[in-house]
């Protein structure tokens, strides 16, 4: 099926393709090409096929991933690189320097030269390591997605294909990776998914635009896209430069905490409100209190808080650098990491993970370690499982879920076999079903095209004004902004300050 052309890296011709049990074709007809050293980007909403597409052009889908397909032609490179968009994918050893290693092992590097190959490539990420080696395990997923970059430039490939590599970065690693890779691309060829458009565009000569059922509608030079086919990407709910700005203040009117007077239910009293003085009787109780609270990862201090609170009506956006310490508080506010210090949840003592699931909906970073079902629907309705609805009631507030996620229509589909963003979506609104007044959330609106990123926030503030408390941590500084209405910064493991955001 291969073909021949001196002038391009990657080709393909009238490719058809579809996932196992599916009636829909993923792709129809589709043809393109993309000539030796030109950076591509692909555009497209979510569940479009970017990433179907990126492993059908480097050989991956059908040589290792069995999905049938047909073509007339097809020329894929034989020296590429494919960065994943969850990292932990792509890892065949246990540490970094082995990680690394395995790849110089297969270009047939002498041994004597790898560490400093594997120094360099390490450096070109901004990682550093004692004798370049750490347990991969115990790595942020910013951090393991770096060094999934930096293992893929050990194989030097004339063909990079990059999806969505900087998802879980921090802002300054994001324009870190993206400046090395400027560095090293000038003279490859490079096919790209990215949602971060701004640290993207100037990467790019040229934007191919995908239709929601995987049709090519647009492809041109990167400028001419974003001038001429804006009420398109608009229609699609695709990011492009501005949207934000388009879109106003995002928190509507205000972004102060909300009142006692404005929830939407009772509040709760202070149980302890005859014995402290220095609060009244009907006063809110937080929902989240903490004091002297560490998080342990074994025997070492994973995260610390001196003092804080978290009220119904907060907005808590946890922000920081990769591998700070921002999902492991998340994991000890849920006891899934061991913990010391004062902690109550609304009042009362925490208990374990199963007691603390009846009261706080948690959301972890990867989806898929949430998924315990083998369809869309039975992922939603198993979080009902055990309540007090009847059956009716459990597949009613299911559907409602699904559709206000936007995965009505693939409620048939196994988990594993949804796009990133779907996945994503899927694993919040499993969290959410139950309505606990409290939420975790771990990057909830990464892998999300513009449309449902708007939706999920949309639905987060709905909920925040009817009383629940939200802490959120996310590295997009946009939704900090607009619509957190406080701000934890984790610095080296510790919450370095607490400050509220100020009204727009």
């Amino acid at each position: 099926m291969n073909g021949e052309g001196n002038s391009q890296a990657v080709s393909v011709t009238n490719l058809r393709c579809k996932f196992p049990g599916e009636q829909d074709l993923v792709f129809q007809s589709l043809s393109l090409s993309v000539r030796k050293g030109e950076k591509v980007l692909l555009l497209g909403p979510s569940g479009s096929g970017k990433s179907t597409l990126l492993q059908i052009l480097s050989g991956l889908i059908p040589r290792s991933v069995e999905i049938p397909m047909k073509c007339d032609e097809i020329q894929v490179p034989t020296q590429s690189g494919i960065v994943f968009q969850d990292p932990d994918t792509q890892f065949c050893m246990s540490y970094t320097d082995e990680e690394i290693a395995f790849v110089l092992e297969n270009r047939n590097i002498p041994r004597e030269q790898m560490p400093d190959l594997i120094q360099q490539v390490l450096e070109q990420v901004g990682l550093s390591f004692e004798h370049h080696r750490v347990l991969i395990q115990s790595m942020s997923q910013g951090m393991k997605q770096r060094l999934a970059i930096a293992s893929i430039l050990a194989m030097e490939p004339d063909v990079l294909f990059l999806d969505e590599p900087t998802a879980l970065l921090d802002d300054e690693g994001t324009t870190q990776v993206w400046n090395t890779v400027k560095q090293i691309a000038r003279n490859k060829t490079l096919i790209i998914v990215e949602h971060k458009i701004s640290e993207v565009v100037d990467v790019v000569d040229r934007i191919i635009v995908l239709s929601p059922d995987g049709k090519i509608v647009a492809d041109g030079p990167a400028n001419q896209v974003f001038a001429n086919e804006r009420n398109m990407l608009r229609e699609y709910g695709i990011w492009y430069p501005g949207v934000w700005e388009e879109r106003g203040a995002g928190r509507m009117e205000e972004k102060t905490p909300i009142s006692e007077k404005d929830l939407t239910y009772p509040p709760f009293v202070c149980v302890d409100a005859e014995k402290d003085d220095s609060k009244a009787p009907g006063s809110l109780q937080p929902a989240l209190e903490l004091k002297q609270f560490t998080g342990w990862r074994g025997k070492r201090a994973a995260v610390q808080i001196d003092q804080a609170e978290v009220f119904h009506g907060d907005w808590v956006g946890i922000v920081g650098a990769n591998g700070a310490g921002k999902s492991s508080l998340l994991l000890s506010l849920m006891n899934i990491l061991k913990t010391t210090g004062h902690y109550r949840v609304e009042g009362q003592h925490p208990g374990k993970t199963r007691e603390l699931a009846d009261r706080i909906a948690f959301v972890f970073q990867n989806p898929e370690f949430q998924f315990v079902t083998n369809s869309v629907f039975d992922e939603v309705e198993f979080s009902l499982l055990g309540g007090e609805l009847t059956a009716e009631e459990r597949r009613a507030r299911t559907h409602d879920m699904l559709e206000q996620f936007g995965l009505g229509e693939l409620s048939g589909r196994h988990p594993y076999q949804l796009s990133m963003g779907q996945k994503r979506r899927l694993s919040v609104a499993s969290a959410m079903v139950r309505k606990q007044r409290i939420l975790l959330l771990d990057e909830p609106t990464f892998g999300q095209d513009a449309r449902n990123t708007f939706a999920m926030l949309a639905q987060l503030e709905r909920l925040r004004r009817e009383g629940t408390a939200i802490v959120m941590v996310t590295h997009d500084q946009e939704i900090v902004n607009r619509y957190c209405t406080k701000v934890w910064t984790v610095d080296e493991g510790r919450v370095a300050h607490a400050a509220v955001v100020s009204s727009p």
